[in-house]
């Protein structure tokens, strides 16, 4: 039987999708009041760093058992992604020398998404559960949430991150004045005139592509991610009933057939992250 203090649908989910934050303050230098310098969700950084680190220990660990004689399946399947990296990068970069870092950051990009997606794979309760027991122990409130990528801010670091990565190279490749020219001249024309709307249509194309970068990966993981917990509400309603054993059978037939479903969809978001930012990067090469 369900316990009478279980907590609702609603106050379930609601708690599953509160950030263990973390209020940072700094006292003002020239005031004695107290400004609210920024928020952290710490959760997503702790497993945004944490996984990042795994998915560069896994790419070290390809490179270094690297050999000239016949593959094992850990460094075929670690060739066969940085190949498919690299195809992709000469179709759309077609600067060698950019390539040299564009592709193994592209590499890293996909990893590091697919692994920070892959979060999503765990049960619901799995972490949060843990983090009950621990976190108020520790001086901590007890939210967890485990998928960086459902996120918000973690989506637009990365897609802003990506934003200043085009900044540099239409810089290196076309010069300051050069890409200060195309600025102020593409897309409608040179003229004088022209100038504020050619600026202004730039603005909001660099704007709207980062938004888009950021807002399509956070969309698809965070219902994802929302999914799952209305899953986990049907195993939680299970009873000696009908009604809860419907329920329950229920929660397991739906859990397996979403998350099998789910492998591709954070496979694919993975994917389509890695091959915006070569786009974009491709772009910065290119004069209007």
């Amino acid at each position: 039987m369900a316990a009478e203090n279980a907590p609702t649908a609603g106050e379930y989910i609601q708690h599953h999708l509160q950030h263990l934050q973390k209020n940072f303050q700094f006292e003002s230098v020239t005031q004695t009041s107290i400004i609210d310098f920024s928020v952290f969700n710490l959760d997503s950084v702790f497993y945004s760093l944490v996984l990042g680190v795994i998915g560069c220990f896994i790419l070290w660990r390809g490179a270094r058992r690297a050999t000239s004689g016949v593959p094992g399946r850990f460094q075929a399947a670690v060739e066969i992604l940085a190949e498919m990296v690299e195809t992709q990068a000469k179709g759309v970069i077609h600067n060698e020398k950019s390539r040299k870092l564009v592709s193994p950051l592209a590499l890293t990009v996909f990893v590091w998404i697919f692994l920070m997606n892959f979060m999503d794979m765990l049960p619901v309760d799995l972490i949060p559960q843990a983090w009950h027991a621990a976190g108020p122990a520790l001086g901590f409130k007890d939210y967890m949430r485990v998928v960086p990528t459902a996120d918000l801010s973690t989506t637009l670091g990365l897609s802003v991150s990506v934003l200043l990565l085009c900044f540099f190279y239409n810089i290196k490749i076309k010069g300051l004045g050069g890409w200060t020219h195309e600025l102020f001249t593409a897309p409608f024309g040179a003229h004088p005139l022209l100038w504020p709307f050619n600026f202004l249509m730039q603005i909001i194309e660099f704007v709207a592509k980062t938004v888009s970068h950021g807002m399509r990966l956070f969309g698809n993981m965070f219902a994802g991610e929302l999914v799952f917990m209305l899953i986990a509400l049907m195993g939680g309603a299970f009873t000696l009933s009908a009604t809860g054993i419907g329920l329950a059978i229920g929660h397991v037939v739906a859990g397996t057939v979403w998350t099998l479903f789910h492998i591709l969809i954070i496979t694919l978001q993975a994917f389509i992250f890695m091959m915006l930012t070569l786009i974009y990067v491709g772009q910065a090469h290119d004069a209007h």
